[in-house]
């Protein structure tokens, strides 16, 4: 891991690490908004998706698709949310790229329409 003082992904302990390859580690997310809820964090310290180099980007899909597979066989969702904050106005609040990988359940949620959208919810309902 890169080792950027302050950083709390560049200072993870290695217990945390549920799968990894050269340039890309998984995690299950601290705060998690379901069970399940994984990050996928290039090694090198970097704040966007953006400025990742074409080996890191394969990394961290690679390993999205890892830790996709291994959610379904130990939590078997029905769906999930792939989400990237790129920047403060975007809601990032940890400045090291990552990935979010949340399962989605049936019934998590009344109505799940809409999806993202809801950061704006006077646009969220586009259907009605």
């Amino acid at each position: 891991m890169c080792d950027i003082g302050g950083c709390p992904f560049c200072t993870l302990p290695k217990e945390r690490i549920v799968l990894q390859n050269d340039l890309a580690i998984v995690i299950r997310d601290g705060f998690p908004i379901s069970p399940g809820h994984t990050l996928i964090i290039p090694r090198r310290h970097v704040g966007s998706f953006f400025e990742v180099t074409s080996p890191e980007r394969d990394c961290l899909l690679r390993l999205l698709d890892e830790a996709k597979m291994a959610l379904d066989t130990e939590f078997h969702p029905a769906g999930y949310n792939i989400g990237i904050n790129d920047g403060a106005t975007a809601g990032q609040t940890v400045p090291h790229l990552h990935i979010h990988l949340i399962p989605r359940y049936l019934g998590d949620t009344p109505d799940p329409r809409g999806g993202v959208r809801w950061i704006f919810p006077d646009k969220a309902k586009y259907w009605a």
